[in-house]
């Protein structure tokens, strides 16, 4: 009888184990985020807000791809007083980093690239290309912090309502320019119970003509295995914008997050 409980037993210890190398070694990790607020009555919006993570792990690259965009329309009041639906914020975005794995444990070099269509931002298109070095600073088993630098390259468009004027005094409303950045990263993430995760990102795009900044901070809460709801803020400053424009742009939502 114990033999037979014994052999159980390590035919369980080995089927766990064999578990746990499948989940490690999965090759694609898919998320999804979806929210949105409709409101009605006294005041109408309809805010959407959506956004896909794709991790590809092989065995000397991890590679990531994201899309996300958020949509929002309010009731306002026309020239005439009448109340119309007018779009007040549209934002797509998209990117793809490639991490090639070094020998020294968590350390890679990396490639990236991105591309934002803001309707109503400081600028109305920006393109990133950089590539760099990370490096994982606190490797702890609840929390870990990792870091990125590197060199890169911006190529962005003035909105067509830009009051900005070159050297020459000619407006920028429309055209393009492009400049060498210097790109830098933090990423926290700290688990706080089988349930809670914290999230801290923050990441500095540092040029002579405008340095941006961005910062998300989230809350996750597991409600099953695969499913999430999720608090973020997020902030985004431009140090050189548009005099109508405002230099600190920020967000909070709610959204459901799924990983399958």
């Amino acid at each position: 009888m114990k033999l037979k409980l014994l052999s159980v037993l390590v035919a369980a210890s080995a089927a766990t184990n064999a578990f746990a190398e499948d989940a490690e070694q999965k090759t694609w990790e898919v998320t999804s985020e979806l929210g949105a607020i409709v409101t009605s009555g006294n005041t109408e919006t309809t805010t959407l807000k959506g956004g896909i993570k794709v991790q590809h792990n092989l065995e000397s690259w991890n590679n990531e791809y994201k899309l996300d965009g958020i949509y929002k329309e309010d009731e306002v009041d026309d020239a005439n007083g009448n109340k119309v639906t007018q779009r007040t914020n549209e934002k797509y975005s998209i990117s793809a980093q490639g991490n090639y794995k070094l020998n020294e444990e968590h350390s890679h070099l990396f490639i990236y690239g991105s591309h934002v269509s803001d309707y109503f931002g400081a600028y109305r298109s920006e393109s990133v290309i950089s590539a760099g070095y990370g490096l994982r600073l606190l490797n702890e088993k609840t929390m870990w912090l990792s870091a990125e630098i590197g060199p890169g390259y911006k190529y962005f468009e003035y909105p067509d309502d830009s009051t900005e004027v070159d050297e020459n005094g000619n407006p920028l409303a429309g055209e393009f320019e492009g400049e060498v950045i210097a790109l830098g990263k933090l990423d926290y993430n700290w688990q706080i119970s089988d349930n809670a995760r914290f999230t801290q990102l923050v990441a500095v795009e540092y040029g002579d003509t405008n340095t941006k900044t961005r910062s998300e901070t989230a809350l996750l809460a597991k409600i099953n295995g695969s499913l999430q709801m999720k608090v973020a803020f997020n902030v985004t400053n431009n140090s050189d914008v548009a005099d109508d424009k405002e230099s600190t742009d920020t967000e909070t939502s709610f959204t459901l997050v799924y990983s399958f």
